[in-house]
């Protein structure tokens, strides 16, 4: 982990990957990885949906499509449909290096955020009353949403994290998350699998040496641009 005025980055790598390969990786790393403490089965951890914000110049999707080496954009997240954990994060980009920024909202806060009605006072968080403010300045409204299935690999040294992302989608116009019925739209093949892998400082070298062996795409792949290219 490296600490930079006293935030958490953590290195991370991006890759896309055919699933006759995600399968055999999965199979070699799960004898030498755990399987995410969430999982709720040996071939899922988690559903993920996530509603991401951007400003009506499409700020942090034009920067991402860039490749502005610092950036930020801020989501609402919960896991398997249940909405009694709403998160409300920001992830902050900075190269190959990631720091994110989370605090847990009710599903009433959330709702208000998304119409632009929260106001400062409402509550000391720091990511909340951050986020309000950039809301207020930037004119921060939903953006885009997103789904996908991940299945997740963990390893205690450097804090290593595997994760694979299947069936993402976007549910292009619609931008309300509690709307489980939305008509979503794939965003890749469905052959094709992301790869993400994540450290603190340094990835064993077992490991290394298992995912040297898969053929793989290294590129620089965003769920969020991903599924808001195809607004």
């Amino acid at each position: 982990m490296v600490e930079k005025n006293r935030r958490r980055y953590r290195y991370e790598m991006k890759f896309s990957l055919s699933n006759y390969h995600a399968n055999l990786l999965k199979q070699e790393l799960k004898c030498v990885m755990q399987l995410d403490p969430h999982s709720v089965s040996q071939d899922l951890s988690y559903h993920i949906r996530s509603l991401y914000f951007d400003n009506p110049l499409s700020t942090a999707y034009l920067e991402k499509m860039d490749g502005v080496e610092n950036r930020k954009k801020y989501r609402i997240r919960f896991y398997n449909s249940d909405l009694s954990l709403i998160k409300l994060e920001c992830k902050h980009k900075h190269d190959m290096m990631t720091w994110k920024e989370s605090c847990t909202i009710t599903k009433e806060e959330a709702e208000a955020l998304i119409k632009g009605e929260l106001r400062i006072g409402h509550d000391n968080r720091e990511l909340l009353v951050s986020f309000i403010e950039d809301q207020i300045i930037h004119h921060l409204t939903p953006s885009v949403l997103v789904d996908y299935d991940r299945l997740v690999y963990v390893y205690d040294v450097s804090e290593v994290r595997i994760t694979f992302d299947y069936h993402i989608r976007s549910g292009r116009y619609d931008t309300d998350p509690f709307d489980f019925d939305t008509n979503s739209l794939s965003v890749l093949d469905a052959d094709k699998v992301v790869l993400e892998v994540k450290c603190n400082e340094f990835i064993p070298q077992h490991i290394l040496n298992l995912l040297s062996r898969i053929p793989k795409v290294r590129e620089a792949i965003s769920k969020f641009a991903l599924c808001r290219s195809i607004k």
